[in-house]
């Protein structure tokens, strides 16, 4: 299913003897999900026939947690305030970490849904599990 892009999306595709960029925006739409070997994400560019775009990325599990890593040793050298959509960011990536909490996605409810419940749950446990070393990495992510 996609939804609205919320922000903006540049795409450059770079051949030796060509180079195709696109851009995807607020007319745009998206779908990102996880299967069963990896991240999966579409961009769409609808409208007239002359402008529609696609492209769709599947990413590893072991190359997007590589990706992942890498983009928290990037925040960590930048401030708040040079990390546009710092808060966004933040939240999505601890919503992520909170899926993928074994404890809390066996708590879902049987719609697909987090209760309430269940996140106010996945705060406290996710402070109590957290090792060392994933606490360093959680803390360079929301830096």
């Amino acid at each position: 299913m996609t939804k609205p892009i919320p922000d903006k999306a540049e795409v450059a595709l770079e051949y030796p003897d060509k180079l195709y960029i696109g851009t995807f925006e607020h007319t745009s739409r998206f779908d990102a999900h996880l299967d069963e070997t990896g991240i999966s994400l579409s961009l769409q560019r609808t409208g007239a026939i002359n402008l529609r775009k696609t492209i769709r990325m599947h990413f590893h599990y072991g190359l997007f947690a590589e990706i992942l890593r890498d983009l928290a040793n990037t925040a960590s050298t930048l401030s708040s305030e040079e990390i546009a959509h710092c808060d966004a960011l933040r939240d999505a990536a601890k919503a992520l970490w909170q899926a993928l909490d074994t404890d809390v996605r066996e708590t879902v409810s049987k719609s697909g849904k987090l209760s309430y419940k269940a996140a106010a749950h996945a705060g406290e446990a996710d402070v109590a599990k957290t090792t060392p070393h994933e606490e360093v990495l959680l803390l360079h992510v929301m830096e």
